[in-house]
């Protein structure tokens, strides 16, 4: 089978990539598999053992597919991320091992005592909350 898709459709509305090849096989990859295996310097690292564990991606969203020349497609996800090179090949695997990889992650993450839900950044928490330091009333003066 060639490694190389006859058909790629971006789903919005479900938040997934469906891949198709010559074979009849399909394939569909959530948003968040994904991102979190994205082929990136940023996930991966630059060399063996440098991956970086990817947290707080389960609400990640596709925005948008990119051809790469005639090997590969690029991503951009509403996170920011975008500097992953999706070979066709890296697709294939993805596709193939998809359900060993999910579970390799979620164990990942659990072992690292993570978790997929964002964690609320500095930004929100100091919007929602209020602190006031009110000193201590002196006792009154005879």
């Amino acid at each position: 089978m060639s490694e190389t898709p006859s058909a790629i459709t971006l789903h919005r509305k479900s938040n997934v990539l469906e891949l198709r090849y010559a074979d009849g096989s399909q394939y569909t990859l959530p948003a968040e598999f994904l991102r979190v295996y994205s082929p990136s310097a940023e996930v991966r690292g630059h060399g063996k053992g440098q991956a970086v564990l990817q947290t707080g991606k389960r609400n990640v969203r596709l925005l948008a597919v990119e051809g790469v020349g005639h090997y590969a497609i690029k991503l951009r996800f509403d996170d920011g991320h975008d500097s992953g090179i999706y070979s066709w090949e890296y697709l294939h695997e993805l596709c193939v091992g998809q359900q060993t990889l999910w579970d390799t992650y979620l164990q990942e993450l659990e072992t690292n005592g993570a978790s997929r839900d964002p964690q609320p950044d500095a930004a929100s928490l100091s919007e929602a909350v209020q602190v006031i330091t009110i000193p201590p009333l002196s006792p009154p003066k005879p």
